[in-house]
């Protein structure tokens, strides 16, 4: 099967962790922070939801296994059919959430 880079479906990410814990080349980065869910029922405790706030891969680091793609419980993470575009720069290489969209 051919594919390009790894797309991110932000709206199914949930900040676990888990792609970026499972990667062999560590080349995922996240940063989340933790908000109150609003309009509980009435006396319901109080709850939180991750919010993502950065979501990076490195590609220079990336290995392309797809194993985040694989692990990612809630499909956030899928492979595009587009390459990683050419760059004159290790840094041109580090995608944000606006460039994995």
């Amino acid at each position: 099967m051919s594919h390009g880079a790894i797309k991110l479906i932000e709206a199914n990410c949930t900040s676990c962790m888990i792609c970026a814990r499972e990667c062999p080349s560590w080349c995922i980065r996240i940063d989340s922070h933790t908000e109150p869910i609003r309009d509980l029922p009435a006396g319901a405790r109080e709850r939180t939801v991750n919010v993502l706030d950065r979501f990076a891969i490195d590609w220079s680091l990336c290995m392309y296994c797809g194993i985040c793609v694989e692990e990612c419980p809630f499909d956030a993470l899928e492979w595009a059919s587009d390459p990683v575009p050419g760059t004159t720069s290790a840094a041109g290489l580090r995608h944000e959430i606006e460039d994995l969209g």
